[in-house]
């Protein structure tokens, strides 16, 4: 008996599917349209009748609902002419359709902005309400958004091979929002990350997927009952996901045994160290120091060097770290937080109070503003306590 495939599946069909109405002739933000109108009749039919060849009845579909809004005869002959003009498309591969789909929602022409949500949307499947409730936008900006990003890859030729790393870029960006609404972003950018390692050989590829599962596996302890944030080290390792620690450390292994380093392999490598340490008080840090030093040769990034900075510290003392952020630009992001946990580690408390209350003068968010705010008050307590009088806002040193 034939079993009809589930939600997950039948968005997993959604770029070869795609794909090959694509390569058949039509425009993409019409082939998108069709693919979506498909499978919102495969979800209404398939559970009575599901069908012994998925992909091939979702084409089917797609291409009849793409005809159907192409009714004029010189529009359905000019389609005719572009099939026959074209190899038979069930014969592409459902992974070479999958990779040029990437390729193209990472079109360098698009915002990276536009390039996210057009992955959620044709790559991943996501309606545009769904997208739009994850970035907290209205449904009709979004909708906005993303048919500006189809009008714009409507008419580009992928001719040439695409850019892996573009992709991985655009795949980081959807993990990296994280959780919102009804979606959860970092399971989507897993999700979509295994999908493609599936179809290109690429140790960055599996660089990125073994990052995202180590970052992930670490999610339950990063926030307290309230929301606040809890620092790495002070996490309760307990509740960290030891089956994705075991998956993104193998992903890792086998890439890095490839010696063709990356990105995204020297971070997953930071972040397996961190993982693998049964207590904070034993990370290996001089060696997370080494792949910071590795990363920083693959990267132009100042914000590697401000995190190599805390690793310093840690490796060789607060006043190493101290003296290599000394080399920074004070005016990259968490600059003073660093600055600030790095002069509470030499024991000058009243100093670092006063840093972790600029620091959170520049917070991004409500949640690290909270955070660094509490770290002041901390320490405001503990000076007091010691008997010397805090230091307000704005009298310590810049």
């Amino acid at each position: 008996m034939t079993t009809a495939p589930d939600a997950a599946q039948l968005r997993a069909l959604i770029p070869a599917v795609l794909g090959v109405l694509v390569r058949r002739g039509a425009d993409f933000t019409a082939a998108e349209d069709a693919v979506q109108e498909a499978l919102l009749q495969a979800l209404q039919r398939w559970p009575d009748e599901p069908p012994r060849d998925a992909k091939g009845w979702l084409v089917t579909a797609a291409w009849r609902k793409f005809l159907d809004a192409n009714r004029s005869e010189s529009a359905r002959r000019a389609r005719e002419h572009a099939v026959s003009s074209q190899p038979p498309a069930p014969e592409i591969t459902g992974a070479d359709d999958s990779l040029w789909l990437y390729f193209l929602c990472a079109h360098p022409s698009l915002t990276p902005a536009s390039a996210v949500a057009l992955t959620l949307r044709a790559v991943g499947g996501l309606t545009t309400k769904q997208i739009a409730s994850a970035y907290l936008v209205p449904e009709a900006t979004m909708a906005q958004r993303i048919s500006r990003a189809k009008r714009t890859v409507a008419g580009a030729r992928l001719d040439r091979p695409g850019d892996v790393g573009t992709v991985l870029r655009v795949l980081y960006l959807v993990f990296n929002e994280g959780y919102s609404g009804d979606v959860d972003l970092a399971a989507e950018a897993i999700q979509l990350t295994r999908r493609l390692a599936g179809v290109v050989d690429h140790p960055e590829v599996a660089g990125l997927l073994a990052l995202m599962l180590l970052h992930h596996a670490r999610r339950p302890a990063r926030t307290g009952p309230s929301g606040e944030l809890i620092p790495l080290a002070e996490q309760d390792r307990t509740r960290w996901d030891t089956a994705a620690i075991a998956d993104g450390i193998g992903i890792l292994q086998t890439a890095l045994a490839r010696h063709r380093p990356g990105e995204f392999q020297a971070q997953a490598a930071i972040a397996a160290l961190h993982a693998d340490a049964p207590t904070a008080a034993e990370t290996d840090w001089p060696q997370i120091v080494q792949w910071y030093d590795e990363l920083a040769t693959l990267t132009d990034n100042p914000v590697v060097l401000l995190n190599r900075a805390v690793a310093v510290g840690e490796a060789d003392g607060p006043r190493a770290g101290l003296a290599e952020l000394a080399h920074l630009d004070p005016a990259l992001p968490r600059y003073q937080a660093v600055q600030a946990h790095l002069t509470e580690r030499t024991g000058d408390h009243a100093g670092a109070a006063e840093l972790y209350t600029k620091a959170a003068g520049r917070a991004d968010n409500r949640a690290e503003r909270d955070h660094l705010t509490r770290q002041a008050a901390r320490l405001n307590t503990a000076v007091r306590s010691a008997g010397a009088q805090p230091l307000t806002p704005g009298s310590g040193p810049s």
